[in-house]
C-alpha cells in the first residue's frame, strides 16, 4: 500500500503543538515550516486525522510542487497531475489560492488558470466535451511562495476549528482550535481546578473538558472527503468508533466559568450542552470585581476583552484593575491570558514569566503566562 504526502496546516505559532498531536496519533518524520507540517500517511488515515486533530486548521493532500514564474508553466504543470484519480466526471471544482513574494501575484488569475488546466485534463480523461460540475465538491488550493507553486487537495472542507457544538459566540469569537492550544500550552492536566473568569461563550472551558475526557473534536461533524470514492464509509465508521471508545468516563472535573453578562452564561450552557458537557462545567453569572477564587489552587485561562471588543478605554482600564486585584489574591493559581492589546502587560500591572505570539484568525495576539508560587 502506497503512502501519500499530507500537509496539515496550522495557525502561526502552533506548529510544534500540532506536530506533537500528530506524533501522538502515530505519525512521524515531519517537515515543519511556517503554518505547515508535512509527512507521509495512508489515504485510510484521513478519517483519523480529521476527527482527532484539535489544534490544526486543515488536512491537505499534496498533489504537486514546482517552480512557476509564468502562466503557461503553471497551466502545464497543473495539467500533468492525474486529476481523474481524485475527481469524478461530474465533480464540482473549487479553487482557492494565495501568492506571497511571487511573480504570479494575481491570485484570481492563478485560480482561473489552475481550474482551466484541471477541467481540460478531466475532459480528456473522460472523453467528454463539457464538464458539468454538478456533483460532489472538490476543493483545490494553489499556493505560491517565492515562485514555488504547491497544489493541494482539501480533505477537511470546513476548517477543523468548527466542532459543530458552538452556535452562540461573542463579537470576536475565539477559534476552537486556538482555545484547545491555550489549554495544551498551560499547566492544567485535568486534576486541579480550571477557571475562566471572563468566559464569553465558554470555548476555552469546553475545549478543556474535551481534552480531559479525550473527546475527539471532529466526532460530531462531517468532512468533505467522506463522500470520496477512495474512502469507503466503513473506514469513517471505524475511525469514529475508535474515537468514541477512547473517551474517558467518570472524571471528577473542577471547571468553572464566570461572566458578568447573563446572556453569555446562557450561551455557554447552550454550547456545553451541544458538546455533551453540560454536567462537566459550572457556568455562573458573576462580576469579575466581586469574584473570590476557591483556595484549591489551579489554573486560570482567559481571553479577556481587548480594544476590538471594548472600545471604551475607561471600561478597559477598570477591567484590568479588577483582573490585577484578583491576580494578586490568587497566589496559588497559574494565569494564562490571551489578548490582542499590545499594552496589556503594562496596563495589567504584572510582567509575565513568558509571552507567546499567536493568531486568532487574522488577529495578532499574545499569550501571557504567569506562574504561581507553587511553581
Amino acid at each position: 500500500m502506497m503512502k501519500t504526502t499530507f500537509i496539515v496546516t496550522s495557525t502561526f505559532g502552533l506548529e510544534k503543538i500540532v506536530k506533537q498531536e500528530l506524533r501522538s496519533l502515530g505519525f512521524h518524520d515531519f517537515i515543519v515550516s511556517d503554518g505547515k507540517i508535512e509527512f507521509q500517511a495512508f489515504l485510510e488515515d484521513i478519517p483519523k486525522l480529521n476527527i482527532n486533530l484539535r489544534t490544526a486548521d486543515r488536512v491537505l493532500i499534496k498533489l504537486a510542487e514546482f517552480k512557476a514564474t509564468n502562466f503557461d508553466h503553471l497551466f502545464d504543470e497543473t495539467k500533468l497531475i492525474p486529476w481523474a484519480e481524485w475527481i469524478p466526471e461530474d465533480g464540482k471544482i473549487t479553487v482557492m489560492g494565495k501568492s506571497v513574494k511571487s511573480t504570479l501575484e494575481s491570485v484570481r488569475t492563478n485560480q482561473s488558470m489552475v481550474k482551466k488546466a484541471i477541467i481540460e485534463k478531466l475532459k480528456e480523461n473522460y472523453k467528454i466535451e463539457q464538464f458539468s460540475e454538478s456533483g460532489l465538491e472538490f476543493k483545490i488550493l494553489i499556493s505560491i511562495l517565492k515562485d514555488v507553486a504547491q497544489i493541494t487537495l482539501d480533505t477537511s472542507g470546513d476548517g477543523l476549528h468548527k466542532r459543530a457544538y458552538r452556535l452562540k459566540t461573542g463579537e470576536v469569537p475565539l477559534r476552537e482550535n486556538l482555545a484547545a492550544a491555550l489549554v495544551l500550552i498551560s499547566t492544567w492536566t485535568g486534576e486541579k481546578c480550571l477557571i475562566d473568569p471572563m468566559c464569553g461563550s465558554g470555548t476555552i472551558l469546553i475545549e478543556a473538558a474535551m481534552i480531559a475526557k479525550n473527546i475527539a473534536p471532529g466526532l460530531k461533524r462531517k468532512f468533505i472527503s467522506e463522500s470520496w470514492n477512495k474512502l469507503d464509509s466503513e473506514t469513517w465508521s471505524q475511525a469514529r468508533l475508535g474515537a468514541q471508545e477512547a473517551i474517558h468516563k467518570n472524571l471528577n472535573l473542577k471547571i468553572f466559568g464566570y461572566d458578568i453578562d447573563p446572556e453569555r452564561i446562557k450561551d455557554c450552557k447552550h454550547n456545553a450542552s451541544n458538546a455533551g458537557l453540560e454536567n462537566e462545567i459550572i457556568f455562573e453569572q458573576k462580576d469579575l470585581k466581586n469574584l473570590c477564587l476557591p483556595n484549591l489552587g489551579g489554573t486560570i485561562i482567559s481571553n479577556p476583552p481587548y480594544g476590538i471588543k471594548l472600545s471604551d478605554a475607561k471600561n478597559l482600564k477598570n477591567l484590568y484593575q479588577s483582573m490585577n486585584k484578583l491576580f494578586k489574591s490568587s497566589t496559588y493559581y497559574d494565569w494564562y491570558l490571551l489578548t490582542g492589546d499590545k499594552k496589556f502587560s503594562r496596563s495589567f500591572g504584572a510582567h509575565p514569566n513568558k509571552k507567546r505570539k499567536l493568531y486568532n484568525g487574522t488577529i495578532e495576539t499574545h499569550y501571557y503566562q504567569y506562574y504561581s508560587e507553587r511553581n
